[in-house]
């Protein structure tokens, strides 16, 4: 036996819209509280509201157990400050945002490899950039060496650029 089911069919013309919360309703709200509990100093709102500062750790935080060779530690990071200190002469920007250095590595012992390009292989500073990046990354402290390679492959192209020196150029 088989039992027979029915459905009705309204039709709507309009839904009213639910009502929609407001900052305001919840401002004076406490938190709750469980039984036997205090109600807590601040409001609903205090607690659950953005903090001004919210980003400030985030961004000071360092990775966890980051050698100092590794990124984010401090060698590296000095490096890397030696690297933006170097600038393109035909474009006001430096060669880390500018997207020529592809690569940093540091081991150990203190000797620093670094893989880079130019914006063009007739680069009117092909001879001179490598020695320079040289010079300055083998200056760095806890940098025992450093050894510049040269690389065409892949080639340098705007979308390598960071967004700070796509800004500085007017490309954003």
């Amino acid at each position: 036996m088989t039992e027979e089911r029915k459905f009705i069919i309204e039709e709507v013309t309009a839904v009213d819209a639910p009502p929609r919360a407001h900052v305001e309703d919840v401002a004076e709200t406490p938190a709750e509280t469980l039984p036997g509990e205090t109600l807590p100093a601040e409001t609903l709102a205090e607690t659950l509201g953005r903090k001004r500062d919210y980003l400030e750790g985030f961004l000071a935080e360092r990775p966890q157990g980051a050698g100092a060779h590794e990124p984010g530690g401090d060698v590296y990071e000095a490096v890397v400050a030696a690297l933006r200190e170097i600038y393109d002469p035909e474009i006001p920007v430096n060669i880390y945002d500018l997207g020529l250095i592809y690569g940093v590595e540091i081991d150990s012992d203190g000797h620093a490899a670094v893989a880079m390009t130019l914006t063009t292989p007739h680069c009117p500073v092909a001879e001179t950039m490598p020695a320079e990046v040289e010079l300055r990354v083998a200056s760095v402290p806890g940098v025992r060496d450093a050894e510049v390679n040269l690389v065409w492959d892949p080639p340098w192209d705007p979308q390598k650029m960071s967004d700070d020196a796509k800004l500085e150029l007017g490309m954003l």
